[in-house]
């Protein structure tokens, strides 16, 4: 009787037909997914079989570990929120306060009054200042860091923060194990704890399969923010580094904004650190949110809004959104990674159209050499609506404000791309108030002054290999 042979070729080609089918189904099933990147995803999955499915796997959702992503929900549900002190749903400027109820939803953080800020003059005035204010605290030092490298500015606040702890004050400091690793493992991290600093590591990553497995590696906390004693926050674009960014020097020098905030508003942003805290395998410090309000001594409205993955809608976008579509006048936007998603481009097209003057600022040359592809593709349908694109060529540009009409504005952490929207854990301030936006405007204007301006001959000037490898990389915005 003659054996039947196995037809492995046929069994491997069911196997793979079943596995596109499953991550096709996946890909249409899946929640919070905008209908562009459910048809990348088919596309890849139908032009790639076996590797789509591999790339799905690995980037293809939005997947924190378990046990952080439980954590984090027990957090959110139970924390206890700082009191608000301003109901800007009773407004009449209704169209500039929209922005500001859609962000409680958030974080279901009320927006405050009775704050004060101001800008660090730069990059190196900004740590010279952090580190006076640490000097000065007296109970509490929060921090929670992206990027910290041992550089100049990096061990100036690492010293100040030892010397906080050496006097008694409560250190408490969370680092991102990706964007901070080299620190992380060197002799500066265990001064730290030496000296008596509590240390937690962000999203740790350990092995790499295993971390794949569970979640996505490049999922990250890419917050900057630092509390003092609960009435003194900083929050902005800079990263605990030289302007220089010495590991990536060919881009230098780092162009950020620092913002100083006194008043209500840091105990929200304390907020933000202590669910961080908390979600990392930190002690249970929720305590500390049931203090009073600090006194405020300005008259700016701020409203904070903390976004991360594990947020119930896409609220960075439609948060950007909806103050882009508070316009009426101007519209002034410097981030250094722009690959907008549909609401957020349309929002913008929208806002040159009706003659709002619109301004995006860019940096001319790039550090992620995909993200400026992607971002030249919208510059025809930009220009073509009205509005003005520029691109920075003394450093990367890597302040991220917007300021509306000379009177409401959004600083913090977060870019206008995708990876801020739906991936990394970012901090902003919307606020309302003429003269710090006016003060935020001006430091626009000297990056404006910078720049130079992208012509629509120059878009049509773009090659034909130029246009198709932008335009394939916008396509394939939507699976990152």
């Amino acid at each position: 009787m003659r054996q039947r042979r196995v037809n492995w070729g046929a069994i491997s080609s069911a196997i793979i037909v079943a596995a596109d089918a499953a991550t096709i189904a996946r890909a249409l099933l899946r929640p919070h997914r905008e209908p562009a990147s459910r048809l990348a995803w088919i596309i890849a999955v139908l032009a790639l079989p076996i590797l789509g499915v591999v790339l799905y796997l690995l980037v293809g959702e939005t997947r924190i570990s378990g046990p952080r992503r439980t954590r984090g929900k027990e957090v959110n549900s139970k924390l206890p929120r700082p009191p608000g002190n301003f109901d800007c749903c009773n407004e009449e400027r209704s169209a500039h306060w929209a922005p500001f109820a859609l962000a409680r939803t958030v974080n279901h953080l009320d927006a405050t009054s009775g704050n004060s800020a101001r800008l660090a003059a730069d990059s190196n005035a900004a740590v010279e200042e952090m580190v006076a204010d640490i000097d000065a605290a007296h109970h509490c030092v929060h921090g929670c860091f992206y990027i910290w490298l041992a550089d100049h500015n990096g061990l100036k606040l690492k010293d100040a923060f030892i010397r906080a702890a050496k006097r008694g004050v409560s250190v408490r400091l969370l680092a991102d194990a990706l964007g901070s690793r080299r620190l992380i493992r060197s002799t500066h991290w265990r001064d730290l704890q030496k000296a008596g600093c509590d240390l937690h590591v962000a999203l740790p990553v350990g092995n790499p399969l295993w971390t794949v497995i569970r979640g996505r590696v490049d999922l990250r906390n890419h917050r900057k923010l630092l509390v003092l004693d609960g009435r003194i926050a900083w929050c902005g674009s800079q990263n605990c580094a030289d302007p220089e960014f010495r590991i990536k020097p060919h881009y230098a020098p780092w162009v950020d904004i620092m913002s100083r905030w006194e008043g209500p508003v840091a105990l929200h942003c304390q907020y933000l650190f202590v669910s961080d805290w908390i979600a990392e395998g930190g002690e249970d410090i929720s305590n500390m949110l049931d203090a009073d309000l600090p006194p405020g001594s300005g008259d700016i409205v701020a409203q904070v809004l903390g976004t991360g993955p594990t947020a119930e809608f896409d609220a960075m976008p439609a948060c950007f959104s909806e103050l882009i579509h508070s316009a009426r006048e101007e519209l002034v936007i410097t981030t250094p990674y722009f690959v907008p998603d549909e609401q957020l481009l349309f929002a913008l097209t929208s806002a040159a159209r009706r003659r709002v003057r619109t301004v995006l600022m860019l940096p001319k040359r790039n550090d992620n050499w995909i993200v400026a592809g992607a971002s030249r593709s919208y510059f025809k349908d930009l220009i073509d609506a009205g509005a003005e694109v520029y691109e920075y060529h003394c450093g990367l540009l890597h302040a991220k404000t917007m300021v509306v009409d000379r009177c409401v504005g959004l600083i913090g952490s977060a870019n206008l791309d995708r990876r801020s929207f739906e991936l990394n854990f970012e901090n902003n301030i919307l606020f309302e108030d003429t003269e710090f936006a006016a003060a935020v405007r001006a430091r626009q204007d000297e990056y404006l002054a910078d720049c130079d301006r992208v012509s629509r001959e120059q878009v049509a000037g773009y090659g034909i290999a130029a246009r198709l490898w932008q335009n394939l990389l916008a396509i394939l915005s939507p699976m990152l």
